[in-house]
């Protein structure tokens, strides 16, 4: 361990709290959840209790590197938050800005093929079969205008 306690640590392109314990600290990244940050963990062997800020720059580096390759450090396929990209055909695991690029790339993908998913999103409505009857409104909302209602009951 190394001897001087971090306050923030910068893994993957994000700035994490040094305060936290490791798995809980790494959810910190866009892209890894709680159950994948305790299987990159256990993966590298850094111990679960430990705090961010005391770890050695040689186990930030393990962690990091379990991170942009999962499968190298044994981690399952399903894990992994890109199976079967349709551009490599390869299992990935996409965090920070690589995620958020790639979602809005397959957004316009279904938006130039035309498919329902992507009439759905040019049309700002609802994509995922929900109901639109009574939610997902936008602009002003629907009821009755107490002045008018007033006025015809007096007969004004």
């Amino acid at each position: 361990m190394s001897s001087e306690y971090r306050h923030i640590l910068r893994i993957a392109g994000s700035d994490l709290d040094g305060s936290k314990q490791v798995p809980y600290g790494l959810i910190g990244i866009n892209g890894i959840s709680v159950n994948f940050s305790h299987a990159v963990v256990k993966a590298t062997g850094v111990s679960e209790t430990a705090r961010l800020g005391n770890l050695s720059d040689s186990d930030v580096q393990r962690l990091e590197d379990a991170i942009r390759n999962p499968s190298k450090y044994g981690i399952p396929n399903w894990f992994m938050n890109r199976r079967k990209d349709r551009t490599t055909g390869h299992d990935l695991h996409l965090i920070g800005p690589d995620l958020s690029l790639q979602g809005k790339a397959d957004i316009s993908f279904m938006l130039n093929i035309r498919s329902w998913k992507g009439i759905r999103h040019s049309l700002g409505l609802k994509v995922r079969g929900q109901r639109t009857k009574t939610s997902g409104r936008t602009g002003r909302s629907v009821g009755v205008r107490k002045a008018l209602l007033v006025k015809k009951h007096t007969g004004e």
